[in-house]
Formats: C-alpha cells, structure tokens, sequence
C-alpha cells in the first residue's frame, strides 16, 4: 500500500546554468546544461522516496520520448505510477530553467498535458488507499475532487498550491487542507494580509522561507527554524524537498518543530546540487543534522 500519495505536475525539465539572466535585448552565457524529470509532484514524490517512504503519483504525460523519460526516472525511484496517465499522441510539459551563479530560478515552459486529469479521470482506489495526500499545482476542480475523496476515506491533506496560487481558485482544497505549505508571497496571497494562524485555525500551516528558514504556525503554536548555511547552486526542486522533509518527519514524529529542521535540511542539501530532483537520501539528511548539532 503507498503511504503517500501525490497529485500534480509532472515535467521534463531542462536546466541551463546561466552566469546571469539577460535583460530586454541583452545577451547572457550558459555556462552548463542538465536535463531531468521534473514537476512539483514529481520533485516531491522523488523526494519522499529517497527519505524511504513508499510513495505514488497522480498526473499526466504525454507519449513521446520527453513522457518516456520521465515515466523510466520515475519507475528508477520506485514509485507507484499506477495514477500517472500517458495521454496518447500528446507532448510532455518541458520547462526550462535559467539559474544564475547565486542559484536564483527563472522558468520558461509548456504546460503540455501535465493537467489532463480532470475530476471525472480521478481513480478513487489509490486515494482511498493511502494514508496521506498531497496535492500541489493542478486544475483547482481535480484538486478539490482529490481532496474529498481523501477526507472522505479518513486520509491527512496536504496542499502546496505553488506560484499559480493568485491566478486560481483553491479555496475548496485549502478547506480541506490539513497543512498547508507556502511561501512569503502565496501566504500573503492565501490570507489577504490576515494572521495565518487566524486563518487555518485548524490547520497548520508552513511557510517555506528559501535561505531564511521556515515557520510552522499550528493551532498549539508556532515555531520558527532559521535554516542552514550552505552554498546554494540551484534552488530549483528545494521547495519540494522541503514539503517532502516536513511530510516525512511529520509523519513519524507527530512534531512540528523537528520536522521543520528537518524540512530545512531537506531544502538546503537540495539547493547546493543541481537540478530540480536532486533531493537528498535520508542517511545524507541524518549525517548533515548530526553535523549541525
């Protein structure tokens, strides 16, 4: 049975290192090209399995050779694909990501069929059988509908609704939400200025910081980790990383503030390699906290 299962995008994405992002009519040198399955379902259900937790995904691919190698990264990390639709005569999302020296992120892609499952294609079965769900970007609809089954079935709800929060309406998902993750800006955008712990009163919520660390704000209280100090390459894929720490240490603590800390580890070891999967295994998480004190 997957423990945890996640819905939402899945990509194949290109990274090209850039020594800086070019201004209107300039010109700027890549200095480096990595290529991955990517997707923030993707990135995190990758994540999840390299902390040991037996995962499966939701989402969509097309059938051509991008669909093709993401389908094999995936098959490679061990997780249940039998949510993941191959959508016939279709093209993959491909995005292309520009990082800088200082590893600050620009994204240009294709949305290809990465949100092709609508609620009427939700498979019920692998939802009812996990006992977590998490959902990040996708068709507000299938998010909802995903949700309820899950509630319904007894299952923790998570949801990360990444950059696209503002242009869409998730309010029935975060209703559901048993955390909620976000960042500076979508927290401000969820809450409308309110207090977040006001807000998901009976939720928790965590605010992903990027070098800044992280808080939780539960109904409890509220705790704050300031984040590691590590050479950041590449941010791409660390956000992930960091929902998948929390949901993990979550899941086997019950505590909120060590799994924050471990969050942080996860987003941290992530942003100092490259590529948007390169989240780290559960012994390097171990042996980076053990060397931090």
């Amino acid at each position: 049975m997957v423990t945890v299962l996640i819905a939402g995008h899945v990509n194949w994405d290109v990274t090209l290192r850039v020594d800086r992002f070019p201004e209107p009519d300039g010109e700027a040198a890549i200095r480096s090209r990595h290529q991955s399955g990517g997707g923030s379902a993707a990135n995190v259900a990758t994540a999840l399995s390299r902390l040991e937790v037996e995962t499966g995904i939701v989402g969509s691919i097309g059938d051509d050779e991008h669909g093709r190698l993401v389908r094999r990264d995936l098959e490679r990390t061990g997780i249940a694909l039998e949510g993941l639709r191959v959508v016939e005569d279709a093209a993959t999302s491909v995005k292309y990501l520009l990082v800088t020296d200082s590893g600050a992120v620009s994204v240009l892609g294709n949305d290809g069929v990465n949100e092709a499952i609508g609620p009427e294609d939700v498979d019920p079965e692998p939802i009812r059988a996990a006992e977590h769900v998490h959902l990040t970007s996708q068709r507000p609809e299938t998010a909802a509908e995903i949700a309820r089954l899950a509630d319904r079935a007894g299952a923790t709800v998570s949801f990360d609704p990444g950059r696209r929060l503002g242009d869409r309406e998730y309010a029935d998902t975060l209703a559901l939400a048993d955390i909620v993750f976000a960042n500076g800006r979508e927290l401000e955008t969820m809450v409308d200025g309110d207090d977040p712990v006001a807000a998901f009163t009976e939720g928790t919520v965590v605010a992903k910081l990027g070098r800044n660390g992280g808080e939780v704000h539960t109904p409890d209280g509220s705790f704050v980790h300031e984040g590691f100090e590590v050479d950041s390459i590449d941010t791409s894929g660390a956000g992930d990383a960091f929902a998948a720490g929390f949901i993990a240490a979550h899941r086997r603590t019950g505590d909120p503030e060590t799994a924050l800390a471990y969050a942080n580890a996860c987003g941290a070891l992530t942003a100092s390699q490259t590529g948007s999967q390169s989240a780290p295994t559960i012994d390097a998480v171990e042996t980076f906290l053990e060397g931090r004190g």
